[in-house]
């Protein structure tokens, strides 16, 4: 494709074979998008990506490199769109179900793509625990992948048949630009609760990133049982609003717990804003028995229940404590921490949580990346709470203090295999390590 047709201004007209913004991946003809990485600026591999390979560059300033050099106010804002062109705009024929919000996102994408695959509409499904490319699994990252790997995708789903998309849409995605040039025929708002501060610096621009995504949507759904919800939805009043305790309509839910509720409503009335039929609803709702690491239950013949789930704001927080409340009569246990590198106001907030609705509440260590792991627990736990720092330590403590009819509940790394220590990742899941020790 020539460079002039990726809408560009001021682009040469230089033949592109490919898009690339990481100079490891650039193969030969490729478009280089120097972009600023929190450790990287594009600029500076701006040489290697040229000796790999590739034929022009977008940057953001010059830089001393011979390869003709596109130069625009941003990078980031302007990949998205590009990339959309260079892949065939793929979003304006796949039908995309995107969902966006603090907590839930995941689960109601999977009820997305259950209810889509029912009414045979041949989804995709992009998540940060699955993907699938005409109906076979491929490694997952970010949430919301970077813009090209985003539009790249989505042409591997046509091309593999898929005719619509279930999928995440987060808010750093959004305002980093990796979702523009993408369409959304709905967009489900399931809520906004204190996360990501680190990174959007208030609630209002952590909400108006949010809001921000609807611009690109056909139809909106809107949970107006959430405070943000309801201010959304004043904004956009086309919207099709729901609560938590809306009807269910004789509809067999089998993910347990209120919110829950929440995000199959939010599931539901997504699929209605895309005509899909009752019974293909009714259908789809119904197959999915779990989602792996939401509220996932372990069982291997103990005789409590073992509750594993993603649960690492406040708000999620409470709501797996409440519902894992009300599934035995027994004590509560549970053993959580917070990651670090992330919005550390939202700690003690855990703890106070965990102090209020546990019986027995262990901090420990869950994903620290650069940070202390040890000052992160002292952060939750406030002096009040009990702290193991070594995460399989803290859960075999928990599941060995536990008696018949209790609950022990594993939070905060849901389906995720790996833990990130001082820079190194490690082989971790909660689900592996209760098994082992429930053997």
């Amino acid at each position: 494709m020539d460079l002039t047709r990726l809408g560009i201004p001021g682009a040469p007209s230089v033949e592109i074979r490919d898009l690339a913004y990481d100079a490891r991946s650039v193969t030969r003809g490729s478009l280089f998008f120097c972009i600023k990485g929190a450790n990287v600026d594009g600029h500076d591999l701006a040489g290697a990506a040229v000796s790999a390979g590739a034929v022009a560059l977008v940057v953001e300033r010059q830089v001393d490199v011979d390869a003709p050099q596109v130069v625009v106010a941003s990078v980031r804002a302007t990949m998205g769109p590009a990339a959309a062109r260079f892949f065939g705009d793929p979003s304006r024929e796949l039908e995309i179900a995107a969902v966006t919000g603090t907590n839930g996102k995941t689960t109601t994408a999977f009820l997305l793509h259950s209810i889509l695959e029912s009414a045979g509409r041949h989804p995709g499904l992009l998540t940060n625990i699955e993907r699938r490319i005409g109906g076979e699994s491929r490694p997952t990252g970010l949430n919301t992948p970077e813009a090209i790997d985003l539009q790249r995708l989505f042409r591997a789903m046509l091309d593999a048949g898929d005719r619509s998309c279930a999928m995440e849409a987060t808010s750093i995605a959004g305002a980093k630009g990796r979702l523009a040039g993408t369409r959304f025929a709905v967009l489900v708002f399931t809520n906004l609760t204190q996360d990501h501060l680190d990174f959007h610096g208030t609630m209002e621009s952590y909400f108006d990133a949010k809001r921000a995504l609807f611009g690109q949507a056909a139809r909106a759904v809107v949970n107006v049982g959430d405070e943000w919800g309801r201010r959304l939805a004043e904004e956009l009043p086309n919207a099709r609003t729901f609560t938590p305790d809306d009807d269910l309509d004789g509809l067999d839910l089998r993910l347990r717990g209120r919110f829950n509720r929440a995000n199959a409503l939010g599931a539901v009335w997504a699929a209605r804003e895309l005509g899909i039929d009752e019974d293909a609803i009714r259908a789809g709702i119904a197959a999915v028995a779990c989602v792996p690491g939401r509220f996932e239950s372990v069982d291997a013949g103990q005789p409590f229940t073992v509750i594993v789930d993603y649960a690492h704001t406040p708000d999620s927080l409470v709501n797996v404590l409440e519902a894992a409340r009300g599934l035995d009569g027994g004590r509560l246990i549970v053993v959580f921490g917070a990651g670090g590198d992330r919005d550390r106001e939202k700690r003690p907030l855990m703890g106070r949580a965990a102090a209020q609705l546990a019986d027995r509440a262990i901090v420990t260590t869950d994903n620290p990346r650069s940070e202390d792991p040890a000052e992160i627990a002292e952060q939750v736990a406030q002096g009040k709470l009990e702290i193991v720092l070594d995460r399989r330590a803290a859960i075999e403590v928990a599941l060995s203090d536990a008696r018949p009819g209790d609950v022990v509940v594993i939070a905060g790394k849901g389906a995720d295999s790996e833990m990130e220590i001082a820079g190194r990742t490690i082989p971790f899941d909660d689900r592996v390590v209760i098994r082992e020790a429930l053997s």
